[in-house]
């Protein structure tokens, strides 16, 4: 069968990532801080997501997409209706937004954009390992790491000894069984066999110790939360949700847009359930190529744009708020006359996050993990440092 452009990045592929297996339990002293990515595939459109308030240029562009209810944030911003997890998250202080950013691309193709939103790069495909991965590097978080995807998201790439695993539908071996054959090659003489029964323990485990677990994102996050809240845990994880290239029937209060929103939505709500106070020492950061035009097209939908919006969540941000350089939405004022700018490039962001949770310098990162690029520490505006 073939499959076109716009279906495959209208698919329904699952990604959850859980790495740093086995760390030695932290000294009470210690904090354990947990960074969770959820990469919104296709293109999600900022000014959907967090409208803003009382601008004609907006209205008038888009007449049939404009929100008739919105959840309140602040006096110049609102955010999509179906949002209402996040919106809780908002008002426990738990929840801000980074809006008219973006990663620094300025063309309209999703597989270069893609390339580009997990490589941290200039030039697509120039990069083979991924910024999270070699933030990771630098943080010394080596291995034992679990994709459940197929293949290993670039995003991840840079650090040795992980592993992918799809969840099955079937079930696998009980985890009694996999305890004793770990037990027959645990010589060390069968080192790479012993290697290999571990990874299959591992996956056992995430398969519900042998039963059948559920692709479901919703499913993931909850198992996910429940990991990463383990002193001795994981300390990173990462999803995907997909279907944000709304080309056509996009829709506002409902719609494809919107289905999408909401499984983004529904992975802070399970996260938030299965890390429990943990929540407090974590932080979640969306990642999307880019953002759609201002103006809706014929087919009541948006073309690829710039400029989009990143979600955050977790008790490691200073405080609920929409930070923003906000560019204006007059002709003049977007990208190319089309799009939302972006006035803050997105990896400021992506640092700024790791720097905060991997305590590391802000610098570092910036020359071992983006080449020594021009960008701005946000940490102390918009973490707890």
């Amino acid at each position: 069968m073939k499959i076109s452009r716009r279906n495959f990045l209208k698919g329904s592929a699952t990604t959850l990532f859980l790495a740093g297996f086995n760390f030695p339990v932290l000294a009470n002293t210690e904090k354990k801080k947990n960074l969770v990515v959820i990469m919104l595939r296709g293109g999600m459109d900022g000014l959907c997501a967090v409208p803003i308030i009382g601008d004609k240029n907006f209205e008038k562009r888009r007449k049939d997409l404009i929100l008739d209810e919105t959840l309140k944030l602040n006096s110049d911003f609102a955010l999509h209706p179906k949002l209402k997890n996040f919106h809780n998250l908002w008002q426990n202080n738990l929840g801000a937004i980074v809006h008219a950013t973006n990663i620094p691309y300025t063309k309209r193709s999703h597989f270069d954009g893609q390339n580009l939103m997990e490589t941290g790069g200039h030039i697509p495909y120039s990069i083979k390992t991924g910024w999270l991965g070699r933030g990771m590097k630098l943080a010394e978080l080596k291995g034992d790491g679990l994709a459940l995807a197929l293949p290993m998201p670039l995003l991840l790439r840079g650090i040795p000894s992980n592993d992918n695993f799809y969840p099955s539908k079937k079930r696998l071996p009980r985890t009694e069984l996999l305890q004793l054959l770990k037990s027959v090659y645990a010589d060390k003489s069968e080192h790479d066999l012993a290697n290999m029964m571990e990874i299959i323990a591992n996956r056992s485990m995430m398969n519900n110790g042998g039963n059948s677990m559920s692709r479901k994102n919703s499913s993931l996050a909850h198992k996910a939360g429940l990991e990463l809240k383990k002193i001795n845990g994981p300390r990173v994880a990462v999803f995907e949700v997909d279907g944000f290239d709304t080309h056509a029937a996009q829709g506002g209060v409902n719609g494809s847009h919107s289905d999408s929103l909401i499984e983004m939505d529904s992975i802070f709500k399970s996260l938030e359930k299965g890390l429990g106070s943990e929540m407090e020492n974590t932080l979640v950061l969306t990642l999307t190529e880019f953002g759609r035009t201002i103006k809706q097209n014929g087919g009541r939908g948006t073309e690829h744009g710039y400029g989009s919006a990143i979600f955050m969540a977790g008790g490691l941000l200073k405080k609920s708020q929409v930070y923003t350089d906000w560019p204006g939405l007059k002709r003049k004022e977007l990208f190319e006359g089309r799009d939302l700018n972006s006035t803050i490039d997105a990896r400021s962001v992506y640092a700024s996050a790791m720097s905060t949770v991997f305590d590391i310098d802000f610098k570092r990162i910036q020359k071992e993990v983006f080449w020594g690029d021009k960008l701005d520490n946000l940490s102390d505006k918009l973490f707890k440092v």
